[in-house]
């Protein structure tokens, strides 16, 4: 038994985007969303992906998700993830989140994905990786649909909370432990280890990390892209809510 763990956020850590943001095409193909909820959710999304993730951006994006996926079949949104893996997630991987994975696996550690996504987004993902655990979002299902309520919120301070009850299940020891994100949310993670590595981090945590003298990683190489199918759906998501991001910026400008 591993007697240590590293402990990978997915968005923008691992992926060089969020999931949710990866999944807008084929959400959208499938017809669980329209461009309207696309249009809805866009602001939130986009100013999570291209600023720092705030607590109150990630709260946002949090309630948007949340009202978009009452009444979703499970089994229909699970299908849907599962077909977007190969064209949509994979390609969106850091080669260099991949060689750290490897490398804890060859030094013997185990390998565990944390994020605020949901459960029905991470296992999967958490399998194309070959990791060996995850701590995710959990949604509250009724008669094989989602109600709309989070019923396990995995964010902030919830993390280490959920990487000490998994700690002492597995054996490990914190404090031999690593973890890699790129949020300055993600502070309560960082700190809950040994060995905290920042991964392009935001403004607050790379002054945070000078500040501790924490461990700075840059990744830059995705997986290479292959031919990705229905391009022209997700083109016509990222254009919404380019939109959308960019009448908030104005908003928020004037108002200042």
């Amino acid at each position: 038994m591993a007697r240590a763990a590293a402990f990978f956020d997915l968005d923008k850590t691992v992926l060089a985007t969020s999931a949710s943001l990866a999944l807008s095409g084929p959400l959208v193909r499938s017809g669980l969303i329209s461009r309207m909820d696309i249009a809805r959710s866009a602001q939130a999304q986009l100013a999570y992906h291209l600023l720092d993730a705030s607590h109150e951006r990630s709260e946002r994006m949090k309630e948007a998700l949340a009202e978009m996926v009452t009444g979703w079949s499970v089994a229909e949104f699970d299908a849907v993830v599962a077909d977007a893996l190969a064209t949509e997630i994979e390609p969106v991987v850091f080669r260099e989140a991949l060689d750290a994975m490897s490398a804890h696996h060859a030094a013997g550690h185990d390998v565990v994905i944390v994020s605020a996504s949901a459960e029905a987004i991470v296992r999967p993902i958490m399998h194309l990786l070959g990791a060996d655990g995850m701590i995710a979002s959990r949604l509250a299902i009724e008669d094989g649909r989602y109600t709309g309520e989070i019923s396990e919120y995995n964010y902030g301070p919830a993390k280490p909370l959920a990487m000490a009850e998994m700690a002492e299940r597995r054996g490990w020891d914190l404090a031999q432990c690593w973890a890699y994100s790129d949020s300055v949310t993600d502070e309560p993670l960082l700190r809950a280890v040994g060995h905290p590595v920042t991964v392009n981090p935001d403004r607050a945590l790379a002054r945070i990390a000078r500040e501790e003298g924490w461990e700075i990683r840059i990744f830059r190489r995705p997986v290479p892209l292959g031919t990705r199918s229905g391009s022209s759906a997700l083109v016509t998501v990222l254009v919404v809510a380019a939109v959308a991001l960019t009448v908030w910026v104005v908003r928020r400008a004037r108002r200042r």
